[in-house]
């Protein structure tokens, strides 16, 4: 079995497009992780392989839970996790490619930038190898390389100080199939998807890779969270291109202890099941034109929330929450809590926090509650705080900014689903 981890120095540095096009190639095996919170990459990585890619997180999960959610979801030969931002960040969160890849003991790949320099990319690799002890760096691929003999000024100078490291390839700097666009790969270039996987590949040695990804990652056979009973209600999961925000173990974990779940599609103006007990909403987008478009008028959808909301319960993550106010400045959402909210040029939150219960979680919007006197907009950067989060009256409709994993908080989903 494979199992790889790609890093970089920072971000744009080309993991994206590395990552696609290793997912592409192998797309008939493999499964691709993510490193942290990240939403967008994931669906990316579904869309180019046809699998379900999972988050691993060491802010919302312990390490013994991180190990296990990997073997449990690596039913592939190939394993890929793509890291977040350079290979040691996130490290004050546990979240690092540096700790996820060491966690698992499986090898990384560190793409790195040899435009405009030569040996000083082999003082650089020396700086990331010997900063922490135990990290995994195997293998090194060159991104934005001019010519042949560009590349092999470099890979001797790396060969030359490190004797544990291979030098696995290059990438152009020319690839001509993302000439059209500005930040590399998109969701619109997927029908170029066969000739940017060639190109980006053209001069790696795939053989060299896949050997040093044949490892045994760390094993752990207990199922490390607290058990929560299978129960007999339904739920209903609100989530399509606008409320896409949903970690694929979520709803696993959903469909281990509820008796059924249904997905509805708001964009489709699909309705909550009447039989269904409580009600999930994802994050994503509603507050935009072109999301906002696709939900104003789904009219039959709206008014079976509201008829649910009155005596059943619902949990709703960010753009949920943003549905059940009143309104995102002009546009009008369901009005079944008491909040409107506005949407700023600059965001309001971005990394992990914490809420009141003790819930550890990852908050990144725009938006922010017109008066926030009718509820309360707190998260903690710590170990404590309170939720960043609007009730009903009543207290069966809860909407938060916070997105958590729910087999690590079963209590949450006891709490507020069941």
């Amino acid at each position: 079995m494979v199992n790889l981890c790609i890093s970089a120095v920072s971000s744009n540095q080309g993991k994206t497009i590395l990552t696609s096009a290793l997912l592409y190639m192998f797309k008939d095996s493999v499964r691709p992780f993510k490193a942290g919170p990240d939403f967008i990459d994931p669906q990316f990585h579904r869309h180019i392989c046809g699998t379900e890619s999972i988050n691993l997180d060491g802010f919302m999960m312990n390490p013994a839970q991180v190990q296990w959610l990997y073997r449990q979801y690596s039913d592939k030969e190939v394993s890929i996790v793509e890291g977040v931002m350079g290979f040691y960040d996130g490290m004050d969160k546990k979240s690092s490619a540096y700790d996820i890849s060491k966690l698992l003991n499986i090898p990384t790949i560190l793409l790195m930038d040899g435009s405009g320099s030569y040996i000083t990319i082999s003082a650089v690799l020396k700086g990331l190898k010997t900063y922490k002890r135990g990290n995994t760096i195997r293998g090194v691929i060159l991104n934005r390389i001019g010519s042949q003999s560009h590349y092999e000024l470099i890979k001797t100078q790396i060969e030359k100080d490190f004797n544990d490291v291979a030098v696995l390839g290059w990438i152009s700097n020319h690839l001509s199939a993302l000439r059209d666009t500005h930040l590399g790969l998109d969701l619109k270039d997927m029908d170029k998807l066969e000739e940017i996987s060639k190109e980006v590949l053209e001069h790696i040695d795939i053989g060299k890779l896949t050997a040093i990804g044949e490892c045994e990652p760390k094993k752990n056979v207990a199922y490390p969270f607290k058990p929560l009973p299978k129960t007999d209600k339904k739920i209903a999961v609100v989530s399509d291109e606008n409320f896409s925000f949903l970690y694929h173990d979520n709803l696993r974990f959903l469909e281990e202890v509820f008796s059924a779940v249904a997905v509805v599609r708001p964009s489709h103006d699909e309705t909550i099941p009447e039989d269904c007990d409580s009600v999930y909403i994802c994050g994503g987008y509603v507050e935009t034109e072109r999301a906002y478009a696709k939900i104003k008028n789904a009219n039959l959808f709206r008014t079976s929330l509201i008829r649910h909301a009155q005596t059943k319960k619902i949990y709703a993550e960010c753009a949920g929450l943003l549905y059940l106010g009143h309104s995102v400045d002009e546009k009008e959402m369901s009005g079944i809590l008491d909040v409107s909210f506005t949407l700023e040029k600059r965001f309001q939150r971005l990394g992990y926090y914490t809420n009141e219960a003790g819930v550890k979680g990852h908050a990144f919007h725009y938006t922010k509650p017109v008066d926030d006197s009718k509820g309360f907009d707190l998260l903690s950067k710590g170990e404590d705080g309170s939720v960043g989060s609007w009730q009903s009256a009543n207290g069966n409709v809860l909407g938060t900014y916070l997105h958590t994993l729910f087999r690590s908080n079963p209590s949450l989903v006891k709490r507020r689903l069941m």
